[in-house]
């Protein structure tokens, strides 16, 4: 498979694998056994936010979510849901096709604002059509009066940022979700849970990072010793339990988006570490990250 984010370490990972005994991808004919191979059908998310999950059943577990501009490819179409992959981040999945486009304009700017409102003119005062979250990715049609017109409406032009510039530290990106709530699978800051904060914060700085927390621990940045003193952390550096991961913000505390507090919050790692390790998953992993 050439999905450009499926990095070598996690090529047989299943999460990452768009394959069933009855259907796959067309790219993987000769490697992968099944019924038969079709090719992908680009679609454009148009929700805020949608939910992936492992089977068409809204019941489900959420296993992610794409947010707005994502591109999924599709490989079936059935009753109301689409099996494919996000081309962010390779993850496999159903999602609710009623959530999904086939117009893909190019994307121009990216939303850097926490969220921001979709209004159905360029002005404050008239009623929001929803919003749109951080890192939705946006084709601006013509600027108007401080806004931007969308094909879906107006966003204020101070929220978004050219497509091809990026921010230069992720942590200070997670610390725009301070306070933001704890979603298991979630990717918003209406929820989201501990990687993708990682991998949201890595995003907007051009960082390709993968979905789970298990995939950024093989392959983002570069693997270093775990240091005897927290203090030794560097900005950035990613610390990893089994199933949970934080990010060091250079000052003796980390950032996290955590079940234990139900939000993302900031700690003091000493504590942090001493609380985790005292419920049986002392830290298993430390990565640096390269930026700036």
């Amino acid at each position: 498979m050439n999905h450009p984010l499926v990095h070598d370490a996690l090529a047989e990972d299943l999460r990452l694998l768009p394959a069933r005994p009855d259907l796959a991808a067309e790219a993987l004919r000769g490697r992968i056994a099944a019924d038969r191979y079709v090719q992908a059908q680009p679609r454009r998310v148009v929700a805020p936010a949608v939910a992936l999950r492992k089977a068409p059943e809204a019941g489900r577990a959420l296993e992610t979510e794409l947010i707005f501009g994502e591109i999924f490819d599709v490989y079936e179409f059935r009753g109301g849901w689409a099996w494919g992959q996000a081309r962010r981040d390779g993850y496999v999945g159903y999602v609710e096709e009623r959530a999904l486009s086939s117009a893909l304009p190019a994307p121009t700017h990216r939303v850097g604002a926490l969220r921001g409102f979709l209004y159905p003119g360029p002005g404050i005062k008239t009623t929001p059509l929803g919003f749109l979250p951080f890192g939705a990715e946006v084709a601006v049609e013509e600027a108007e009066g401080g806004f931007s017109r969308l094909a879906e409406g107006y966003v204020f032009s101070g929220h978004l940022a050219p497509l091809d510039t990026f921010e230069a530290d992720p942590v200070a990106i997670a610390e725009t979700f301070l306070g933001s709530p704890y979603l298991w699978g979630g990717k918003s800051s209406l929820g989201l849970d501990c990687s993708a904060l990682v991998q949201t914060a890595c995003h907007a700085c051009g960082i390709a990072a993968p979905r789970d927390s298990d995939m950024q621990e093989k392959v983002l940045g570069e693997r270093i010793e775990i240091p005897n003193d927290p203090a030794h952390y560097r900005r950035g550096d990613l610390l990893f339990w089994p199933g949970h991961v934080a990010m060091a913000r250079g000052d003796g505390t980390m950032i996290h988006a955590t079940a234990f507090s139900m939000n993302v919050i900031v700690e003091p790692l000493s504590e942090a570490l001493a609380r985790i390790e005292a419920q049986g998953t002392p830290l298993r992993t430390a990565r640096r990250l390269t930026f700036g």
